[in-house]
C-alpha cells in the first residue's frame, strides 16, 4: 500500500474509534439514574448484616402479567441435579430463587402521622416460644397504634414448655426497638409509677380481628381505663385486609424494630462465619425433639416405651387440647415432622452431595444418636451451636432456650439454603424473614406426598436412584422460596377456620412490604409497582 495511502487509513480508523467511544460514553450519561424508596432508614440487623446483592439468577422470566399465586419453577429443576454437568448442577442447588425484582418497601404513606396524644396504656403479656412471642410483639405494635395507646415493653412468656427466665432487653435490642418505633407508636420501659396501682383491664384480645374491632369495641375501653392488659399476643391480628400502613407498620416492626441484643447478635455473627469456613451451607430446622413429637402424636420409627413417654407428656399438658391422636393418620396427612432419616433421602434425592455443610438448628433430638445414625451417615457434615462454639463461648445463653433459639435463627436466616422439617412457629418466622431480604434459597417439603414415597422405599416397591429424585424433584419446583403473593383461605371455609388456613402474614411479606421494579425494554420506563 502506497504511504499516503496507509497514512489516510490511519487517520480515518482512529477517527472511527473516537466516534465510537464518544457514542458510548453518550448513551452511559444519558441514562436516567432513578432513586428506588426501599425501607425506612433502619438496619434489619446491626451494622454486620446486609441486603443480598442482586446476583445471576438462572430461572424463567415471567411472562407479561403473570400470575404471583405461585413461584416459579427453576429451569434446570425440571430434571434431576445429577443428569447435569456436575459443577453446573452444584451451583444451580445454591442459587437464590427469583425474586421478581421485589424488595422490600416499607416506608408509609404521605399521610401517615407521628403518634398523637396516648390514650393509655398497653400491657402485653406474650405467649409461646422465642417466634410465636416475636411475632406477637408486632403485632401489638400495630396494635396500640391503631388504639392510639403508649406500648409498654412487652413481658415474656416464663412459665410455657420452655420455661425460660428471660426477659425482653435479654433478648432483644431495647433501646433500638423505641428509637426505632418512635415516629410509629411511643414505647416505655415501664409503666410510670402513678399508674402502677390503679386498676387494669385484662382483656383477651379476639384473633385475627380487624381494624374495627380494635377502634370500636377495646378502644371503647379508654372511656373507663388508663391501662389494658392483652392477656394473651399471638394471633390476634388479621393477616389480611388491613389498611396498608398498619401492614407496613407490621414489617417495619419485625424486620427492622424488632432486632437481637447485641450480645445475641455477636455469637450469631461467630456462628454464621464459622458455618462458611465450611462453605456455602444448609441450615435445617430439624424439628425432631421431644415436644413436637408428644403435641403432634407423630411416633413412626420409634420404639413402643417412645410412643408411650411422649403420649404421656401430651396428657400431662394441660394447654395441648387434643389428647388422642392417630399416628398414622397425622402421618398420612402430612402433619408430621420429617424423620432424621427422611431428611437425609431426602436431601440426596434433590442432589446436596454427602459433603455438603448442615447446620442443624434445632433443641435436643428426640433419641439422640439412635435416630441420628442413618442422617449422619449420608451426610457426615453436620453442625451444631454446641460444636461451633466453646462451652465457655455459648455460657451466657445455654439455660435459656430462648436466647439458644434466637442464635439458630440468626444462622437460619443468613443460610445458603433453608429446609424445615416441619412448618412450626420457626420455620414459618424463617421463611418470611428470608423473603423480605431478597428471596434467599428456603426450601418446603412437601411432606404429604413424600410420606407416600418413603412408604414405599420402606415396602421395597421403589428404590433410591433417579426415578425417586425426579419424582421429587418435580414435587418441590415450585417450593424454593421465590416471589408470589401470600396465600388466602382455603374455599369454603368459614369462621375461625377461615383465619386458620390462610397463610400467615410473617410468612410472606408479599404483597404488603414489598416494592417491584421493572427492568426498562422497549415500549416502557422503569417505575415502582407499590
Amino acid at each position: 500500500m502506497p504511504k499516503p495511502r496507509r497514512r489516510a487509513f490511519s487517520i480515518m480508523r482512529k477517527l472511527l474509534t473516537c466516534t465510537i467511544c464518544s457514542m458510548a460514553l453518550v448513551a452511559v450519561l444519558s441514562v436516567p439514574v432513578q432513586v428506588f424508596p426501599s425501607s425506612r432508614d433502619v438496619p434489619i440487623f446491626s451494622r454486620s448484616y446486609k441486603l443480598p446483592e442482586q446476583l445471576g439468577l438462572k430461572f424463567q422470566r415471567p411472562a407479561t402479567g403473570q400470575s404471583l399465586t405461585q413461584e416459579l419453577s427453576p429451569l434446570r429443576w425440571s430434571k434431576a441435579p445429577r443428569l447435569f454437568h456436575k459443577t453446573s448442577a452444584l451451583d444451580d442447588l445454591w442459587t437464590p430463587p427469583s425474586s421478581r425484582n421485589f424488595f422490600p418497601c416499607t416506608k408509609p404513606s404521605l399521610n401517615y402521622s407521628s403518634p398523637g396524644k396516648t390514650r393509655g396504656f398497653l400491657l402485653v403479656h406474650t405467649n409461646g416460644g422465642l417466634n410465636q412471642m416475636r411475632a406477637g410483639i408486632c403485632d401489638m405494635v400495630a396494635i396500640a397504634r391503631i388504639i392510639n395507646a403508649t406500648l409498654v415493653i412487652p413481658d415474656l412468656d416464663k412459665h410455657s414448655f420452655w420455661n425460660d427466665s428471660s426477659n425482653f432487653s435479654d433478648i432483644f435490642d431495647e433501646d433500638h426497638f423505641i428509637n426505632a418505633l418512635s415516629n410509629d407508636v411511643k414505647v416505655i420501659k415501664k409503666l410510670p409509677k402513678e399508674f402502677a396501682t390503679i386498676a387494669r383491664a385484662v382483656k383477651h384480645f379476639r384473633s385475627w380481628s380487624g381494624i374495627d374491632y380494635y377502634r370500636d369495641e377495646i378502644a371503647s375501653m379508654w372511656k373507663n381505663h388508663r391501662v389494658i392488659r392483652a392477656a394473651k399476643s399471638d394471633s390476634r391480628l388479621a393477616n389480611n385486609n388491613l389498611p396498608a400502613d398498619i401492614q407496613k407498620l407490621r414489617c417495619h416492626a419485625c424486620y427492622e424494630a424488632l432486632r437481637f441484643s447485641p450480645k445475641i447478635e455477636a455469637m450469631g455473627k461467630l456462628l454464621v462465619d464459622r458455618m462458611r469456613s465450611y462453605g456455602p451451607y444448609i441450615a435445617l430446622h430439624l424439628r425432631y425433639e421431644k415436644d413436637m413429637l408428644a403435641f403432634s402424636g407423630c411416633t413412626h420409627d420409634l420404639s413402643p416405651a417412645e410412643a408411650d413417654e411422649l403420649k404421656m407428656i401430651r396428657e400431662n399438658t394441660s394447654y395441648w387440647k387434643v389428647k388422642n391422636i392417630d399416628p398414622k393418620e397425622q402421618r398420612a396427612k402430612g402433619y408430621c415432622p420429617l424423620t432424621p432419616k427422611e431428611v437425609g433421602i431426602f436431601l440426596n434425592a434433590l442432589g446436596y452431595p454427602s459433603n455438603t455443610p448442615i447446620y442443624i438448628a434445632a433443641g435436643d433430638i428426640y433419641g439422640g444418636e439412635s435416630h441420628m445414625s442413618d442422617f449422619q451417615l449420608r451426610y457426615p457434615l453436620l453442625m451444631r451451636k454446641e460444636f461451633l462454639a466453646s462451652s465457655k463461648e455459648l455460657e451466657p445463653f445455654v439455660h435459656h432456650a430462648s436466647q439458644m433459639a434466637a442464635l439458630d435463627y440468626i444462622v437460619s436466616v443468613e443460610s445458603d439454603v433453608f429446609i424445615s422439617s416441619y412448618s412450626g412457629n420457626m420455620a414459618r418466622a424463617v421463611e418470611g424473614h428470608r423473603r423480605f431480604l431478597g428471596h434467599r434459597r428456603t426450601i418446603s417439603p412437601d411432606r404429604k406426598s413424600l410420606v407416600r414415597l418413603f412408604d414405599k422405599l420402606e415396602k421395597g416397591t421403589m428404590q433410591e436412584g433417579n426415578n425417586l429424585a425426579s419424582r421429587i424433584i418435580e414435587l418441590h419446583k415450585r417450593r424454593q422460596g421465590s416471589a408470589r403473593k401470600r396465600k388466602g383461605p382455603i374455599s369454603g371455609t368459614r369462621g375461625m377456620d377461615r383465619f386458620r388456613s390462610e397463610e400467615a402474614f410473617y410468612v410472606n411479606p408479599l404483597p404488603d412490604c414489598l416494592c417491584q421494579r421493572e427492568q426498562p425494554n422497549s415500549q416502557t420506563s422503569s417505575f415502582i409497582r407499590r
